[in-house]
């Protein structure tokens, strides 16, 4: 056992208890040696910040990788998040540092990919997942990639040939976007390795760049693009960090890829002003210190919500429907809320296209003693060239109604999802505020407005008031669970009903934010 470990997820497990949820521990200039740097260079250079990792003994046990999932890959019920199979198969962890029932830990980069030496590679926690048995035995040492031809996987991962008739394994739609970003990490944490084997050859290359194959990178720049960064795939990049002491860049900056990659290989990446993850809260400082983990923080999620995972508490305020009997907003698992006013009817070809009229409306925000607000999500627009002459997100405050402006606007023609950028509501400090996204069509256009996930953060002016550990709320006179709350668990998913929640449960009442520990 790795005393040194031990001390680290100690340390890891207190400030998940005394923090705040989900927020970012970049130490300040991790990533400043980026900066200038574009295509090989830049690739090199993530290479030298992230090569070394104080990772964990492989297995479990105290100190290995079982101990880590505990932290790393639990839901808030208590289950193992299982990349690879249905959530309905998720298994319950039952003590910290024992194997889940039925479950292996999977390498994502196959270990016979470099020979299945037990380097820093075998025991890298980014490479490695909770993994229901059968599922890890089918998808053998195969490598990612689109599965169009005998499917014999679980109906959550596919496994069978591709294109070219070799063998590959395809993660389900919610996950492609953790594992493209995890596969480039690998391909850059180690690109000194020499790659072995028929599989690994499939989307590898032996040297520095660009070491994923130009077939690879381009389907996994694409599968990240369709599945952006989640507050759950945040908090599990900075719960790694904790204990190995480096980080997935490409979680943290979305799209380094494109630097690295894609269509941005001939401009220099700079750190300090490019776009960081739409769920990476707090900017900078310093890893959780262990002498003092509840320091002085007084930036915090206001609202955060994945909308393919939950509906966020939305409600609606449609004037006009598309036609009677159809709803103009619907939420989809697989893509979020979604509007339109195009209607498939009948045997005919393409859909009718209406007039329609309807906001999906956010909860009410309590921004009392706030100084700073920021609003960020991801949208996709489909068959509406001109979205912003038709859609808008407004701000429902004091009986007015006021559209917000310096948005990114998808193109309009695609499902390709865009950062809406970060938009500042500090003119509503002290407020209590509606955020609406408006809908309009008509018989000429009707587009598909899609809306995956969104953040809402802001600053105070004095340190938030809150409850380090409690086990029953009624313990504290201020938070009455019988009056309106909003609750979050530390992925960042919505909670209808704290009584029924385990674990650690973040409670917003009237301004205050509450952290509770539900037995």
């Amino acid at each position: 056992m790795n005393l040194n470990n031990i001390k680290k997820i100690a340390a890891c497990m207190f400030a998940a208890i005394a923090t705040s949820t989900a927020s970012a521990q970049i130490p300040e200039g991790y990533y400043d040696s980026l900066k200038g740097k574009k295509g090989a260079e830049l690739k090199n250079a993530v290479h030298d910040i992230i090569k070394k990792a104080e990772v964990l003994d492989y297995g479990s046990g105290n100190g290995c990788t079982w101990y880590g999932f505990w932290i790393t890959d639990r839901t808030s019920d208590g289950r193992f998040i299982d990349r690879y199979s249905p959530e309905s198969k998720w298994v319950m962890s039952t003590s910290q540092g024992t194997v889940g029932t039925g479950m292996n830990i999977e390498h994502s980069f196959p270990k016979s990919w470099w020979g299945g030496a037990k380097i820093q590679a075998y025991m890298d926690l980014y490479n490695l997942m909770p993994c229901e048995s059968k599922i890890n035995s089918t998808k053998s040492n195969y490598p990612m990639g689109v599965v169009v031809d005998g499917d014999n996987g679980n109906g959550c991962t596919k496994v069978g040939k591709g294109t070219d008739g070799q063998w590959y394994w395809e993660p389900s739609n919610e996950w492609k976007g953790d594992f493209a970003r995890g596969y480039m990490y690998m391909a850059t944490t180690y690109q000194n390795l020499s790659w072995k084997g028929t599989q690994a050859a499939q989307i590898l290359e032996k040297g520095d760049y660009p070491t994923l194959k130009r077939w690879a990178y381009k389907l996994y720049i694409k599968w990240a693009k369709q599945d952006p960064v989640t507050p759950l795939e945040v908090k599990r990049n900075n719960d790694v960090y904790k204990i190995q002491g480096n980080r997935n860049p490409f979680v943290d900056f979305p799209n380094l890829m494109e630097y690295v990659w894609g269509d941005s290989i001939n401009y220099a990446f700079d750190p300090a002003k490019t776009i960081t993850s739409e769920k990476y809260i707090g900017g900078g400082g310093n890893p959780v210190d262990p002498d003092n983990p509840n320091p002085d923080v007084s930036e915090e999620i206001i609202y955060t919500a994945n909308f393919k995972a939950t509906d966020g508490d939305c409600t609606f305020d449609v004037t006009t429907n598309p036609k009677d009997g159809v709803n103009l907003w619907n939420r989809s698992k697989a893509y979020g809320w979604m509007a339109t006013g195009a209607v498939k009817e009948g045997t005919n070809k393409y859909p009718t296209k209406f007039a329609a009229d309807g906001s999906l409306l956010l909860p009410v925000f309590d921004l009392t003693d706030f100084e700073s607000i920021e609003l960020n999500f991801n949208h996709a627009v489909n068959y509406d060239k001109s979205p912003k002459t038709r859609l808008s997100v407004e701000v429902r405050c004091d009986g007015a109604t006021t559209k917000i402006d310096n948005i990114n606007w998808p193109a309009g023609g695609d499902w390709v999802f865009i950062n809406s950028g970060n938009i500042d509501l500090s003119q509503y400090a002290g407020k209590k505020i509606q955020l609406a996204f408006h809908y309009t069509s008509n018989t000429s256009i009707a587009g598909t407005w899609e809306i995956r996930d969104i953040a809402v953060k802001g600053k105070k002016s004095s340190k938030p008031t809150g409850i380090g550990c409690i086990s029953n709320p009624s313990l504290n006179s201020s938070l009455d669970i019988n009056k309106p709350y909003t609750a979050y668990d530390l992925s960042g998913r919505s909670i209808s009903n704290i009584n029924s929640a385990k674990g650690v449960v973040i409670v917003k009442q009237n301004g205050m934010t509450f952290k509770l520990i539900k037995k």
